[in-house]
Parts: structure tokens; sequence; C-alpha cells
């Protein structure tokens, strides 16, 4: 097949175009800057304002949408173009260039509303009951997206939660950085249990989703390693394959969430993070695991790297670098 993967630069996107190279398909990359990944065509373009869209759309078959504006830094309405209208212009480019199958990069916050989710499975999208811009936009794509499903232009969501490997400038990185400096605390004793995903399991899903079962599409579908482990456990087993002190230190709930407050709040007219903030509390304290057995037989995936062997491979990784 050829296959388009807008948001290519990055860990996960990296990932994708390599496992769908290794699938054996024809893999084009647009995003706004250069990806640099060798054997790819490649196009830079304003995913918000498309000018090339004939050019990288055609001939394709399936399109993989994994740009978005993350974090949560910036305005509601940078979040909405980044993450809504833009996925609007390239699901109405993508149908009109008669691209068969759409895949979205969504994420599990799109459902979570503070409440634990145990064994969950993927629940619906919920723009008004999310917290932050990032979730909200992100949720409403979704939808979007899985209201454009028909026999002719079929729609999946995969929501790859906590996605990390070597090289991760996000989520590793940062929990490094903050052990590192003394910054990294547990919430509550960090015993939540909570569900991460190794990068080539998630770049794995997302190939697999390429072929899947047409009953696989017109739905949203978690991908995780199938691991729940405690928040401590994560935290320590990171730490450690960086070479820096795990965390022992705890805070209560009630005073992380008021510190996570009031650190927005000084923050609001920045342009950087805050080094907490009310979402992160809520993630370091609440269980959020998922069942992954319907992403399994729908996509015929499993996941292929368990957690011991990512460890070992992100400790290589520090070891090298």
């Amino acid at each position: 097949m050829k296959v388009l993967v807008t948001g290519g630069r990055g860990l996960l996107g990296s990932a994708v175009v390599r496992e769908i190279q290794t699938a054996g398909h024809e893999c084009i990359v647009v995003q706004r800057n250069p990806s640099g990944i060798p054997g790819v065509r490649e196009f830079l373009d304003d995913l918000t304002a498309p000018r090339q869209s004939e050019q990288w759309l055609s001939g394709v078959d399936t399109v993989v949408h994994l740009a978005a504006k993350v974090g949560i830094v910036g305005s509601h309405q940078e979040f909405f173009e980044a993450n809504v209208h833009a996925t609007h212009l390239i699901l109405a480019a993508a149908k009109s260039h008669g691209v068969q199958r759409f895949i979205y990069a969504s994420s599990p916050s799109v459902a979570h509303t503070g409440h634990p989710l145990i064994g969950a499975d993927a629940q619906e999208a919920a723009p008004s009951a999310v917290r932050g811009a990032y979730s909200q936009t992100k949720a409403q794509a979704e939808l979007d997206v899985l209201a454009a499903h028909s026999p002719e232009f079929a729609t999946l969501a995969l929501r790859p939660h906590l996605v990390w490997g070597p090289g991760d400038t996000q989520l590793i990185e940062r929990i490094v950085e903050r052990a590192r400096s003394g910054r990294l605390f547990l919430i509550d004793g960090g015993l939540s249990l909570i569900d991460t995903t190794y990068v080539t399991n998630a770049a794995q899903a997302f190939a697999q989703a390429i072929v899947a079962v047409p009953e696989a599409f017109g739905r949203a579908l978690m991908v995780t390693n199938g691991e729940p482990r405690t928040v401590r456990e994560t935290l320590s087993r990171i730490t450690q394959a960086a070479g820096a002190k795990a965390p022992t230190r705890s805070v209560p709930f009630h005073l992380a969430m008021a510190a996570g407050h009031a650190a927005e709040f000084a923050w609001r007219n920045r342009t950087t993070e805050p080094p907490l903030t009310s979402f992160l509390v809520e993630q370091l304290a609440t269980a959020h695991w998922f069942d992954i057995e319907i992403t399994k037989k729908l996509l015929n995936w499993s996941p292929t790297v368990s957690l011991d062997e990512g460890y070992a491979q992100l400790t290589q990784w520090y070891s090298d670098h």
C-alpha cells in the first residue's frame, strides 16, 4: 500500500514509519520540519493551512494521522487549530482523493475524567468532561474522525497510552531531569496501577491497523503493553535505567493538587510549562490501566517487547549516550 504519515519526526512517528517500511509499504511523511528518516518521500507543509495536499495525497491508500499539538502551553484556540481544524482538513482531503483508510492517533486522556480506570475498555471520548485543551481537542477530533467512517472510507482511532522508549524527549527525559534535580516525588506512595506502552509495540499496532479486518474500523481501540505497574515501580525503573536516584519522597494528594493549581495560576502568562499541574497530579495518583484483548484480536497484534526488555534497552541507551 501507499501510506501517508503525518508527524513522522517524533519518537512514535519515526517508529511508525519504520514499521510501515518493514511491512513492505511505500511511506510518505508530511510535517512542518524535516524528519531525516531515510527511504521516505517527505513533504514540508502546515497541516492547519496545507499548500501541497494534492501532491502528498496523490495515490495514497491509507493515512496515519499522528501530528498534534501536545502539552499544556498555548491557548485553547491554538490547540483547536492544530488538533481539530487540521484533522478536519486532512479528513476532507483524504476522502476527496479516494483514500480508503484513515487511522487517527488519539489518547486515553480523551475519556479520562479523573476517576480510576481499572481494566477499562475504550470509553467514548468526552470533550466537555475531560481536562485541559489538549484532551478536549483530541476528544473532539476523535469523535469527528469516527463520525466520518463509512464502507468507502474506513476510520479508526488508536489510543496508545504513555508511549516511551530510548531517546524519548517527552516522558522519559522529563522524569530523568526531575530525578537528577531532586524534584521527582510520589503522590500517596505511588501505589496506583498504570499502563505504559513501549514505543515498538505502539508502532506495530499502527502498522497492523493498516491491514486490519474491516470490523476493526469505526471505533476506538486501546494500545498498551498490557502490563500495569505501580507509579512507584514505573518511575523507579526509568530513573534507574538512567543512573539517577529513584524517588522516595511522597506527598499527600490534596497538597500535590493544591501545588498543581498554584503552579498553573503562576505560569498562566508564561510560554514554558509549569513544574507541576493538576492533570499531572491526577495522572500520578489515579489508577488507569486498560483491557487490550479486543485490540489484540481486531488488529492481529500483541506487544512484542515486554516492559523488562524495554527497560533493558533504555538502560543500554543511557549507557551508550
